[in-house]
């Protein structure tokens, strides 16, 4: 079933009443879960100062000119830029410098200073490290001394959690289409729970990738299914707004972060925290209806209907008949469409030359946008300053420019200044005139001659659409009248000066296009 003919529902049950409020809020709460566990690494992975462990128990430590009794408080002396050479005497008379990944026995331990020319022997860090606890008592890298030769292991962390975003969103996006959007919800959403836990207890090294791979899998198969999940609930009035706040929760996943990470200085009680964001959902995922959409492609029609119903009785609304309104037969075939629900493929999306250059758009803006919020982010801690607060603001950005800003430029106009260069490049027919003191929402004084330079046809967007924000009242529209401008036809072009030769020069633009 073609996904405009299912339109109309939303004019009769409401387009974004309080049943699609109750459940977008239920799902954009677990975006905040999925924004956390995508930037948890950041402080996990934390590698501090470190130095290698003597071989024996330290009566005496050098540290430039400072002389003190225990290795531990060295870090209080310690700074960037600094020569990382300290001495210790251990108890039994030996004399040894540490470095971060090496350590020298000094042949000649008969003084303890730091001007010594004499033979030395190198030793490994076969002790381990003493690491500097002044920040956190321990990360993923002190629990497993991921430093040294070891420190590219700190390093595929994140990397391999994104291999795991991956393949999750197509793994996950391929299932719902096939089992339903409901099912899989359930399914990813448990899963962030009980891999997010299971990270915190992971035994090794692997187990802990292995853990944060499947959890990277469920977010991100949640994040793709509960895009579609809730956009199929809320109608064309409401889905641009819903759309874009929907990341904005994503956002503040990450000061959730920050916030924790500031508070909770151990690794494994932080992973704990942060995982149990995600308990609210998963208590009552369960009570989520699939959407009528994908019941009607699968030719379920009743339990679509009562999907209807419920949404109509929630919003206080006059239920509507599916077989009525769509021409649908419950106990039959749909309507004049086919029997089979034609299958789709990533293929799909390259058979045609307008439809694969916008795959192709879409793919570089999702690419470059988060190539730059996951540099920034996952760098916060080597931005200089306060780390914690480089991440929170990180969020709040995204979280400003992504919900309220984000939406004001989309919807008050600004975008739309940059249209009429496009419109150089495409046929005249079906563009919008007027004046008057307030055009795409914010007053603007005088102004008269074209305002909107762009063909609604080649936006495929409805005459309602293009105009919504040039003052038309009472504008009605058919389905799918962008491709048919003799079918669309308006009342009132109020909101600008000359309103009655605004009306007829729209309507000649109109009977030019025909």
């Amino acid at each position: 079933m073609r996904s405009h003919n299912l339109e109309p529902i939303f004019d009769r049950v409401g387009h974004f009443g309080r049943f699609q409020k109750f459940l977008y809020f239920i799902c954009a709460f677990q975006n905040i879960s999925c924004g956390i566990h995508y930037l948890a690494s950041v402080f996990l992975t934390v590698s501090p100062y470190h130095t290698c462990r003597p071989p024996g128990n330290v009566s005496q430590v050098l540290f430039g000119n400072i002389s003190i009794w225990r290795l531990e408080d060295i870090w209080i002396l310690f700074f960037t830029g600094h020569k990382d050479q300290i001495i210790v005497q251990l108890q039994n008379g030996e004399v040894w410098e540490l470095t971060s990944c090496h350590r020298f026995r000094r042949d000649d331990s008969s003084a303890l200073n730091s001007d010594y020319n004499g033979q030395k022997s190198s030793f490994p860090c076969l002790d381990g490290y003493i690491y500097d606890k002044s920040k956190w008592d321990s990360t993923v890298v002190t629990q497993w001394d991921l430093v040294c030769n070891r420190e590219w292991y700190a390093s595929m962390v994140q990397p391999v959690f994104m291999v795991g975003v991956l393949l999750g969103a197509m793994i996950f996006g391929h299932f719902s289409d096939r089992i339903g959007r409901r099912f899989v919800l359930w399914i990813t959403s448990t899963g962030i729970f009980f891999f997010g836990v299971a990270v915190a207890f992971s035994s090794d090294f692997y187990s802990f990738m292995i853990t944060r791979f499947l959890l990277a899998m469920s977010g991100s198969g949640y994040l793709v299914v509960v895009f579609v999940y809730v956009m199929e609930f809320i109608g064309m009035k409401s889905r641009t707004w819903a759309c874009i706040q929907m990341h904005s929760f994503f956002a503040i996943g990450t000061m959730v972060v920050a916030l924790t990470a500031y508070f909770v200085r151990t690794w494994w009680i932080y992973q704990i925290i942060l995982s149990t964001v995600t308990v609210p959902f998963v208590l009552c995922c369960w009570i989520l209806p699939e959407t009528p959409f994908w019941l009607l492609s699968q030719g379920r029609h009743e339990e679509a209907q009562r999907v209807v119903d419920t949404m109509a009785k929630w919003n206080r609304a006059s239920s509507c008949k599916l077989s009525e309104l769509l021409s649908l037969d419950l106990n039959g075939p749909v309507g004049n469409e086919p029997s089979e629900v034609k299958k789709h493929s990533l293929i799909d999306l390259f058979s045609d030359w307008n439809v694969g250059t916008r795959t192709l758009i879409v793919w570089l803006i999702w690419f470059t946008g988060c190539l730059g919020f996951y540099f920034f982010s996952l760098n916060s801690v080597n931005l200089g300053g306060n780390e914690y607060l480089n991440l929170f603001l990180m969020g709040l950005l995204c979280l400003y420019c992504g919900g309220d800003y984000g939406w004001k430029i989309c919807h008050r106009g600004l975008v739309w200044s940059y249209l009429p260069l496009y419109s150089r490049a495409v046929p005249d027919r079906g563009k919008v005139s007027g004046c008057g003191k307030r055009q795409h929402g914010e007053p603007f004084g005088k102004h008269r001659g074209p305002v909107l330079g762009l063909s609604l046809q080649r936006l495929d967007l409805p005459p309602a659409a293009g105009c919504w924000d040039f003052g038309v009242r009472q504008w009605h529209a058919v389905a799918n009248a962008s491709r048919n401008h003799g079918e669309a036809s308006g009342d009132d072009l109020g909101g600008g000066c000359r309103t009655g030769e605004r009306k007829r020069e729209f309507r000649q633009i109109i009977s030019r296009s025909q």
